[in-house]
């Protein structure tokens, strides 16, 4: 225990600071406003493989235009943090740029942080040109809101009146590809063919715009895929750079069913973006696409028959770090998606008994998600295992979360075909094949319009239909399977599990030529499997050997044999620390390497003046026993004199942090605890596992101080399996 007189002098000390100027709360905060709290806070670097887009603006200064490029080039991808990355160097290199702010508006996530933007761009469009004017009018049509409209909040109209201004921007200005690459997305899905058009007018001029060809690849994403398919194969090529970019062509060819190429598609995006990530010092749960681009990866390798694969992926989702913020309990974060990734992977691969071990799959016990696949799941297992009345059970455990469905009304339609479809399994176990039929075909026919509506990648685990295909060969109606496995095929093209139960129900049916064709395909599909997939040896077993034949629109590279190395890294692990050379209150050189074999809390604190700093080093010290328990040690890093440190450790007390002296802000640099547009330190909370690797960090304007989140992140470190 700390004594008592030393946690009261550290209050003490805690509250007088806190009595200085107000201005010092804001310490670590922006000075120009609070739009720039957010967002990154470190300089931008010439970003390759990004593709081109040249986007002429009213500047006297030549590098604006650099980094203006470079940011609508990135935007045309949807990586709007970097891009506001380039246009706040703008901003950063001429503060009264219209044009700047126009950009930031774009990239910013945050619909109050975008409004921010567009008001100061609409403040200074004076200075720009008429074409210009357009584009902060069409920003300013559709963010800001409209004094003669009833309902500000009516997006539909704004989005109208922007489109129009977009419109006028064409017609005025028939050369700027720009605005019809952004006219075209503001169009696709809902206009497909105008979209269309003005996507080949950009191409017809810039044959490798980004935009254009990523706007085509979504605008069909979901209807008539194969429109797509040149622009999938040359986005990819000519922006390489962009996890994003690698990971769209994916989904088009997912729906094609060229699942060879989504694989190499998927998988080269998820390295591109793991090498992001260890460029940058950021982490799983800062990139708002990589646990969906994993989970996809997964569903992809799952369709070659890569169960191994598969699963080691989940597990990355599993394993990656925590955040209260971004990556939490809910049903769509990191973690969650990884669970959903393994859980689909063992049931569609017959790993039932790990299926219902109550082990091998985490489940969180207070998480309603959880708490519904779990059940779900687990009664799944039983039924294929034959134990019929451990089914109920876990039935019983899924009926009796309905209560609970009205605060999770997102998966409130999955948890009703999984209750369907259990009930059918029941009825089919317990002899009532009629009913058990009746309910499974019911329950795939909700799930068929389910995935029609999102298959990127489906939400429920399996195509029903091929569920309802495997129950009437069991019920010996073979011509009835057929027709089931077909709408599973045409729910999922070139799907394996289909594939299979084709083959095995038309040679049921005497149809040799039919179950050869299919066995063709199967043969194709898993050609790069694992040995003994339990879909091609059943299929195996009716004798038909199948000759591999792409059913695909398109040729396809061999998945199993290509070498991705060039993307990045096919596993994310915690990152080397960057340089570490600091001096102890003593003047004595510090580095990581002093501290090897233990965990480190490491902040970067503001100095002494900055009362919510002390706070934080008073809480976090405070916990003296826990994180000797830990075997973790606090360093605190701020640009204090080694002198003014040892004034700070005696105010702290017995406390356990070592203050350390880094001048010149060199370190804080390298460890992005240093705002580079607004020159200033920033606070930041890093944990360094025993093997000196950043494992999770905060930065930004507030000290963090949620001490439960760092312990349990503590013990997670020393308990993850070797990397």
């Amino acid at each position: 225990m700390i004594p008592f007189r030393h946690t009261l002098a550290a209050c003490i000390f805690a509250c007088a600071a806190l009595a200085q100027d107000s201005k010092t709360y804001k310490q670590g905060h922006s000075h120009i406003g609070t739009a720039f709290d957010e967002g990154p806070r470190q300089k931008p670097w010439v970003i390759e493989g990004i593709g081109q887009s040249h986007f002429p603006i009213t500047t006297k200064n030549p590098e604006v235009q650099k980094w203006f490029d470079q940011g609508v080039a990135l935007l045309h991808s949807f990586w709007y943090y970097e891009a506001e990355r380039s246009f706040r160097w703008c901003l950063k290199l001429e503060p009264e740029n219209a044009m700047a702010y126009w950009g930031l508006a774009l990239s910013a996530m945050n619909p109050d942080r975008a409004t921010d933007f567009v008001t100061e761009a609409v403040k200074r469009k004076a200075t720009v040109t008429g074409r210009e004017r357009l584009y902060i009018e069409w920003l300013a049509a559709g963010r800001l809101p409209d004094p003669f409209q009833d309902k500000p909040e009516d997006n539909e109209r704004g989005d109208d009146n922007a489109r129009k201004v977009l419109e006028t921007l064409c017609i005025k200005y028939p050369d700027d590809m720009e605005a019809k690459a952004f006219l075209a997305l503001a169009s696709m899905g809902s206009n497909r063919y105008g979209a269309e058009l003005m996507i080949r007018e950009v191409l017809a001029k810039q044959p490798d715009h980004p935009g254009a060809h990523h706007y085509r690849i979504h605008n069909w994403d979901y209807h008539e895929p194969e429109q797509a398919l040149f622009s999938a194969g040359r986005y990819g090529k000519i922006v390489p750079g962009i996890g994003h970019a690698l990971h769209m062509p994916g989904h088009i060819y997912s729906i094609v069913g060229m699942w060879r190429e989504a694989a190499i598609s998927m998988d080269a995006a998820t390295r591109a973006e793991k090498q992001y990530m260890r460029d940058s010092l950021t982490f799983p749960f800062n990139n708002w696409n990589y646990a969906h681009n994993r989970y996809y990866l997964s569903y992809i390798q799952e369709q070659l028959g890569m169960p191994a694969a598969a699963i080691a992926g989940a597990r990355q989702l599993i394993d990656a770090p925590k955040d209260p913020k971004d990556n939490t309990d809910h049903w769509r974060s990191t973690r969650s998606f990884g669970l959903a990734a393994l859980a689909r992977a063992l049931l569609r691969f017959g790993r039932f008994e790990e299926l219902a071990d109550g082990k091998t799959v985490p489940w969180r016990e207070k998480v309603f998600y959880d708490k519904m696949s779990k059940a779900y799941f687990e009664a799944r297992a039983h039924f294929a295992m034959g134990k019929t009345d451990k089914a109920v059970k876990s039935i019983s455990a899924h009926t009796a979360l309905k209560p609970e469905l009205e605060k999770n009304k997102e998966v409130e339609q999955v948890w009703q075909i999984q209750s369907q479809e259990l009930k059918a399994r029941l009825a089919f176990a317990r002899g009532d094949t009629l009913r058990g039929l009746a309910l499974m075909g019911e329950a795939a026919e909700r799930e068929f319009k389910l995935q029609l509506k999102y298959a990127d990648p489906p939400t429920y685990p399996e195509a029903l239909y091929n569920s309802l295909g495997e129950m009437y060969l069991e019920a010996k109606s073979p011509a009835l399977a057929a027709k089931a496995f077909e709408k599973g095929l045409e729910l999922t093209k070139m799907d394996l599990f289909a594939l299979s139960g084709l083959v095995r129900a038309h040679h049921a049916l005497g149809h040799s030529e039919e179950a050869k064709k299919y066995a063709d395909m199967l043969a194709f599909a898993t050609s790069g499997s694992e040995p003994d997939l339990r879909a091609v040896r059943l299929a195996a077993e009716t004798g038909i050997k199948g000759e591999p034949r792409d059913g695909a629109p398109a040729q396809q590279r061999d998945y199993s044999k290509m070498s991705l190395d060039q993307y990045g890294p096919s596993v994310w692990e915690p990152y080397t620390a960057p340089a570490f050379d600091v001096r102890d209150a003593s003047a004595k050189a510090v580095n990581l390497a002093d501290f090897s074999g233990k965990n480190v809390v490491l902040v970067f604190y503001l100095g002494q003046e900055c009362p919510h700093c002390m706070l934080q080093l008073h809480k976090l010290g405070k916990m003296a026993d826990d994180w000797k328990k830990l075997d973790t040690v606090l360093l605190a890093v701020s640009s204090q004199t080694p002198e003014k440190n040892k004034e700070t450790l005696k105010a702290l007390g017995a406390l356990p942090w070592q203050l350390l002296s880094d001048r010149d802000h060199a370190v804080a640099r390298r460890w992005h605890s240093y705002d580079d547009f607004e020159e200033m330190e920033l606070h930041s909370t890093v944990l360094i596992d025993k093997k000196g690797r950043v494992y999770w960090g905060r930065f930004g304007g507030d000290p963090f101080n949620d001490t439960e989140f760092l312990t349990a992140q503590i013990e997670q470190m020393n308990t993850l399996r070797e990397k």
